[in-house]
């Protein structure tokens, strides 16, 4: 397993790009969120990558508002599985 953090300084565009260094289609990750103020707006998700889509990570051929997640919003990426 290896891990990738989101520096906290970066943009979407360099999110998007450490992330697309990081991981491949067909990957198994684990995305966690950035660290929010409010606790409720955490997330903690498991997926295969089907897709490094312009604004957003796919997981298990999802939209983004449906089990993706968009770059801006990812705080680690946890590769599980490498495909």
């Amino acid at each position: 397993m290896t891990e990738l953090t989101i520096p906290p300084d970066a943009d979407e565009e360099r999110a998007a790009q450490l992330v697309e260094e990081h991981v491949e289609i067909g990957d198994v990750v684990e995305v966690t969120s950035k660290e929010w103020a409010d606790d409720s707006q955490d997330f903690d998700i498991e997926g295969t990558v089907t897709g490094l889509e312009p604004g957003y990570l796919e997981l298990d051929d999802q939209p983004v508002d449906e089990g993706s997640v968009r770059y801006d919003e990812i705080h680690t990426v946890t590769q599980v599985d490498s495909a």
